[in-house]
């Protein structure tokens, strides 16, 4: 069967944003996300040789979860006017190129990469997830890795991919027990609260010896070190619900998997609406001798 790249959108597009410095079209215009995403798509292209490309993007309103916690994301920024400018241009950019953009009000984007890449999965493909985003370690296993971005503090490291064994020495549990110890240590991107002084290898030690939230939640009186025991009880309730705002969602609707041909004109002609030179030079080369790449 066929690799495929699924791409947590807004992910990577900050990630472009706060990596390259400032780049701007000569009237002002910020183009320095716009370089970093299509640069890191070729360059994961040509890495990984995909049968296509799948683009996650989130519309905002995750209504499930801001029922059980109307705080859930609260506490974000406001995404930057720099980077909001150039998100219009990203999306077409991205469809330029020849890879879906998938998108649903109402519904988080993880929610519709994770249903994709385990429904696709299951029916023997490969896939790669783009994302640093931790929520996705939970739907790794042998068909499904996390393409890690290089790491800032030493980009010459490159795009990394974790495995089920990779997961587990990142996080000190498997996949299958990932959305639990989220629940307990909370995550904070997410403004969802664990448990007040649990970290991860206590989070970790707990789930090794009693296997579930509700193991742990049975054997409360018997956790250590035992000042949490109190606390853990207490909050049963909260944790439970934490489980439900951490776990993915892998029921929703998928697209067909298809490969789509890139419309090169479009994209000559956004890149030179851009200013971006450099780019429309490589892309010229890319799309008019594909044999080199």
């Amino acid at each position: 069967m066929a690799k495929w790249l699924l791409i947590d959108g807004f992910n990577l597009a900050y990630r472009c944003f706060f990596a390259i410095p400032e780049l701007t079209r000569a009237d002002g215009f910020p183009t320095n996300a716009l370089h970093g995403w299509i640069k890191s798509i070729w360059k994961l292209e040509d890495q990984e040789r995909p049968e296509g490309t799948l683009v996650f993007f989130d519309l905002g309103g995750a209504q499930d979860r801001l029922a059980l916690l109307p705080e859930y994301k609260a506490q974000r920024e406001e995404m930057p006017e720099a980077l909001e400018k150039q998100i219009p241009y990203l999306k077409r950019l991205t469809r330029a190129m020849g890879l879906v953009g998938v998108e649903v009000d109402g519904v988080e984007s993880d929610d519709l990469l994770a249903s994709q890449a385990v429904a696709l999965a299951r029916i023997g493909h490969e896939v790669m997830v783009v994302s640093s985003d931790k929520d996705f370690a939970q739907i790794v296993d042998d068909r499904v890795k996390i393409m890690l971005p290089p790491p800032s503090a030493n980009p010459k490291l490159g795009w990394r991919l974790m495995d089920a064994a990779g997961v587990a020495e990142k996080f000190g549990v498997p996949p299958a027990q990932i959305a639990d110890y989220l629940a307990l240590v909370g995550d904070t991107s997410d403004n969802i609260p664990g448990v007040d002084g649990v970290g991860p290898k206590t989070a970790a030690k707990w789930l090794q010896t009693y296997g579930t939230l509700e193991g742990i939640l049975a054997n409360a009186a018997e956790l250590k070190p035992d000042r949490f025991r109190e606390a853990v009880s207490s909050y049963a309730e909260g944790l439970r619900r934490n489980r439900k705002l951490t776990t993915l969602n892998l029921g929703l609707p998928t697209i067909p998997a298809t490969r789509e041909m890139p419309r090169v004109e479009e994209v000559f002609s956004l890149l030179e609406e851009l200013e971006m030179r450099t780019c429309l030079s490589d892309a010229r080369k890319r799309y008019t001798q594909p044999e080199l790449f």
